[in-house]
């Protein structure tokens, strides 16, 4: 199964920090939050890695290269301005291949383990959700049965972690558009199966939750 990991965003509320560096440049623990991403796929065996990159993508190039020092191959899906995740997702389609793929979010940190993930056979797309933190108290959507859904009940929120089939984007045309409307749609066919991650995540939206995650590392918590 290869990966692909989602660097193309401006990052604006990380500003200042993002003004003359790519959010996924930002570093955390000594190394830079795609570095985490890149170390974690190699030792769940994922060694095929897709990044696009829109915003400042040349520094993404020139600090990753080819992957090799992080164990992984690295392709790079190059945009001229930021898909959003469903376009960026299907400009990379092929560098992705046929079977299922998984996908995670460049500015999250995360000690999910994504080996589970790695004989992942989805009707259409499998994510992972987690507790609903203080910045997005009502959710994203219904867990039931294994299944996602978009109706009543309580919510959880989607860490930004999951694989996918091509066929779910069977009928997107190029261009930026949002995933999440592909996902509903797929969902109330019941096609969306999910699960439920309670260990250490982290949005890392800001400055202050950047912070807050070194202070967190560097205490061991």
């Amino acid at each position: 199964m290869r990966a692909m990991i989602l660097a193309a965003g401006r990052g604006e509320r990380m500003r200042p920090l993002t003004d003359h560096t790519p959010k996924p440049l930002l570093q955390v623990g000594g190394q830079y939050l795609i570095a985490h991403h890149l170390r974690a796929l190699a030792e769940a065996g994922f060694h095929e890695v897709v990044i696009n990159h829109a915003y400042l993508g040349e520094q993404i190039v020139a600090a990753l290269g080819d992957g090799r020092r992080f164990g992984v191959q690295i392709r790079y899906s190059a945009e001229q301005q930021a898909l959003e995740t469903g376009g960026g997702i299907f400009k990379a389609l092929p560098l992705l291949g046929d079977a299922p793929f998984l996908v995670i979010n460049g500015d999250i940190w995360c000690d999910y383990p994504l080996q589970q993930l790695r004989s992942c056979e989805p009707t259409l797309a499998h994510l992972v959700m987690v507790d609903n933190p203080p910045q997005h108290p009502t959710g994203d959507f219904v867990l039931s049965n294994g299944l996602l859904h978009d109706g009543p009940g309580a919510r959880l929120t989607f860490s930004g972690i999951g694989v996918y089939q091509p066929a779910l984007f069977a009928d997107c045309e190029p261009g930026a558009f949002p995933l999440a409307p592909l996902l509903r749609a797929a969902m109330a066919r019941g096609a969306v199966s999910g699960e439920h991650y309670q260990g250490q995540w982290h949005d890392i939206g800001t400055p202050q939750r950047l912070a807050a995650l070194e202070m967190a590392l560097s205490q061991g918590s």
